[in-house]
């Protein structure tokens, strides 16, 4: 099989309640970006309740994905790798849970367009949470 994973990118996390901005490339979507863009911009998952409940159901909604791989949980924040069974290629999934929100941005490491694999992959998440 091959495996295009590239390398982890630096600019992962959360910088004063922000994920990072989504490049100009179409291979990612994110709940922070301007809403107008709609190429990016994808809801972020509402919940009912306190945070850590929130966060605890949304890691098993991640571990129960496939090709998931939970890189970082903290109480408002994780970050998962997902990789493609095909071609191995990886993409880097972030949660930052704001109190209000899960804000979520899914971007591909690799490429330039992802055919929709990341909007496809939140909302399926999505799903799953609601579920």
């Amino acid at each position: 099989m091959f495996h295009f994973s590239g390398k982890r990118p630096a600019h992962l996390g959360v910088t004063n309640g922000r994920l990072s901005p989504p490049p100009r490339k179409p291979n990612c979507v994110s709940s922070q970006a301007d809403p107008a863009d709609t190429q990016h911009y994808i809801a972020p998952i509402g919940f009912a309740g306190d945070t850590a409940t929130a966060m605890k159901k949304l890691r098993d909604v991640i571990d129960d994905q496939a090709g998931a791989e939970v890189i970082e949980s903290r109480p408002d924040y994780l970050y998962a790798e997902f990789t493609s069974k095909l071609m191995g290629f990886v993409d880097d999934v972030e949660f930052y849970n704001d109190g209000k929100a899960i804000q979520v941005r899914s971007a591909s490491r690799l490429g330039y367009s992802d055919l929709g694999a990341n909007r496809k992959r939140v909302e399926a998440i999505r799903k799953a949470f609601a579920g």
